[in-house]
């Protein structure tokens, strides 16, 4: 039998979330999967925290076969991504794809921002990000050509300035790893899944997205994870280094 390669998948709290569903899709195409979650930050938002999410998920992985772990997580604290890592790596074995899939986002613009909101946007989607891809150079010991770094981006910035400036930082850091760790065999790219209903759209914003899509709906969790999961393929091997939309032509 063909040995699984492990992908860790941050931010997979909710099962109509977007992690939730690349984590499924990845089982499903063979991957061991380990998460992430950090329900104090769902908690806080409109769409709420239900424990029974967390077990839910396992359950689906571990049905396709997986073997799997998750972590709860707050990636606001430096140290948190090498923990991360530890527990994975005692859990299951070395991570061989990285997908960054969590985000901090509560809206503010240019003038009502604060500091406060402005540096913990960065903590958790940029620094984080940072730490978590270092790690995965670090200890990288899979086989030339299977390692993967995919992140979830946003260019949703105006009126949402901390978490769109944010997440343009973690692209740079990302595109940045695709050359940098050439010598690693790690392919690493950014996806752009534009407004995609995992819980937060009102009837009124999906018939406006929808109207701005050529294919006549919103996004869903799973066009994201067609995409990230092809990323993570030998099939996808070859596309490195790019930021690619998966908005079905979204504007």
């Amino acid at each position: 039998m063909e040995q699984r390669h492990l992908a860790l998948v941050t931010g997979a709290s909710r099962r109509q979330g977007i992690g939730a569903a690349i984590a499924m899709h990845l089982a499903r195409d063979g991957w061991d999967v380990a998460t992430t979650f950090w329900r104090a930050y769902d908690g806080t938002m409109p769409w709420g925290s239900d424990p029974a999410d967390i077990e839910w998920l396992q359950e689906q992985l571990a049905a396709c076969g997986a073997r799997t772990a998750t972590v709860e997580a707050d990636l606001s604290l430096i140290e948190t991504p090498a923990r991360i890592f530890d527990a994975v790596e005692r859990a299951i074995g070395p991570v061989t794809a990285l997908v960054l899939s969590h985000c901090h986002g509560v809206d503010s613009d240019i003038l009502e921002t604060t500091p406060a909101s402005f540096d913990l946007h960065f903590a958790v989607n940029a620094r984080a990000s940072w730490l978590l891809v270092r790690e995965l150079g670090r200890r990288f010991r899979t086989t030339r050509g299977h390692g993967r770094i995919i992140a979830l981006t946003s260019d949703h910035v105006a009126g949402n300035l901390p978490y769109g400036a944010s997440k343009g930082a973690l692209d740079r850091i990302v595109l940045a790893a695709a050359r940098e760790f050439r010598d690693l065999g790690i392919t690493a790219n950014v996806v752009n899944p534009g407004p995609t209903d995992t819980g937060w759209m009102n009837t009124q914003q999906i018939e406006t997205f929808s109207r701005q899509t050529p294919g006549g709906r919103v996004s869903l969790p799973q066009d994201c994870a067609n995409l990230v999961c092809f990323l993570c393929s030998a099939e996808g091997g070859w596309i490195n280094g790019q930021l690619l939309h998966s908005n079905g032509g979204f504007r």
